[in-house]
């Protein structure tokens, strides 16, 4: 199930243009989650669609995250369990810097993911 989430989400943030997608796996290193999808906005409305949307296509199937943070800020965190996605605007990525701090985890290249959807 997780893997195929984690499909669905990269497609529909690629598909709505998100930019700089990073999928980190984190399940071997933490109990958090299982991945970690990062990706960036071109501007407040942007991260705000690409939020949006992603919380739209994936309700229709009946899955509905956990939690939703930061609505109103350049980084909202979405929780859908052993998935948590992360939407940025570019200064607010790289100020936390995720990646750097989960630099020990593996990576996914969303291409991969992206070029086994049917």
């Amino acid at each position: 199930m997780s893997r195929d989430l984690l499909k669905k989400i990269v497609k529909i943030l690629d598909d709505k243009k998100a930019e700089d997608i990073e999928v980190i796996e984190i399940k071997e290193l933490t109990i958090i989650s299982d991945y970690f999808v990062l990706a960036s906005g071109t501007s407040t409305t942007h991260i705000k669609a690409l939020t949006d949307e992603l919380e739209e296509r994936l309700s229709a199937e009946g899955i509905r995250p956990r939690q939703i943070e930061g609505r109103a800020t350049g980084w909202i965190l979405l929780d859908y369990q052993n998935i948590v996605v992360h939407i940025f605007l570019p200064d607010a990525r790289e100020y936390y810097n995720l990646s750097r701090l989960w630099n020990d985890a593996a990576r996914i290249a969303p291409e991969e993911l992206l070029s086994h959807i049917s």
